[in-house]
């Protein structure tokens, strides 16, 4: 089978054309690609970032992380607001404003407060409430009539330090009596009456439940005798029931003979 004369030309052509613009391309200057400044070494909450910690690479692709910084002149000096790791960008919103002298107050989100509490240090989560975690505050004391009680007083509050560290290794937990807690004013002001009114303790929590404690509390009754708790505490159907039923319940004690027609009952005159 012959191929035609003019079929193969087109090919010929077809197969230069394609060449030449391939050979174009590769020959033709890249455009510099995106500069992004990364962590090299590890970055410590609330403290400055040193130039060796960090350095600027051509991001690949064409998305640029939002807020990435692009030079690392301003980056060095700056105050890390969270603990960074390498590899990851680095964020202008992960900083502290300019100009702050680092330490705790550097990390605290504005709006916020830090308040630094002793814990009953055995049921402190067992020094597993590291830098960063996510805590319930219990309070146990006893109520204006003497008796013992316990209740959920603060929820999902965010760990910033555990003694005097803002940063801790989840491999190497460690059993303190104080943490420092970041709350909101108010909460602030929950939290200094409940630590004079009885002891604290610390309830760790999933850092993806967002859901907030709503609890009454438990007292002693609830635990030295929960089942006559249970009885005094049943739903007000059956209580309205039960208190029909006594009601309705004919008396045992009368000797009078009665004639019942519908629902009215009337007394019977002895022959």
């Amino acid at each position: 089978m012959k191929i035609p004369v003019f079929a193969l030309a087109i090919a010929l052509t077809l197969g230069a054309m394609a060449a030449f613009v391939a050979a174009r391309w590769m020959s033709a200057p890249k455009a510099p690609g995106f500069k992004v400044v990364i962590v090299e070494l590890p970055i410590e909450a609330g403290k400055a970032i040193k130039a060796d910690q960090i350095k600027s690479i051509d991001w690949p692709g064409s998305v640029v992380p939002q807020d990435a910084s692009t030079r690392t002149t301003s980056v060095v000096g700056r105050i890390a607001r969270v603990s960074m790791i390498p590899g990851e960008p680095v964020l202008f919103g992960k900083l502290a404003p300019k100009n702050a002298t680092g330490g705790l107050s550097s990390i605290i989100p504005k709006g916020k407060r830090a308040i630094t509490v002793r814990v009953n240090e055995v049921i402190a989560v067992a020094g597993f409430a590291l830098p960063g975690s996510y805590v319930d505050v219990l309070v146990s004391g006893k109520d204006s009539e003497q008796q013992p009680f316990s209740r959920t007083v603060l929820s999902r509050l965010k760990v910033l330090a555990v003694a005097q560290e803002t940063t801790a290794d989840p491999d190497k937990p460690k059993v303190v009596n104080a943490v420092t807690l970041e709350l909101t004013p108010l909460e602030s002001e929950k939290l200094d009456l409940a630590r004079n009114i009885g002891v604290l303790s610390l309830v760790l929590r999933n850092e993806l439940d967002t859901g907030v404690i709503n609890s009454a509390g438990v007292r002693l009754s609830d635990i030295v005798n929960p089942q006559s708790t249970r009885a005094t505490t049943s739903s007000p159907v059956a209580q309205a029931e039960t208190a029909t039923d006594t009601v309705a319940a004919p008396s045992l004690q009368s000797s009078v003979p009665e004639e019942i027609r519908g629902t009215s009952r009337q007394p019977v005159a002895k022959p």
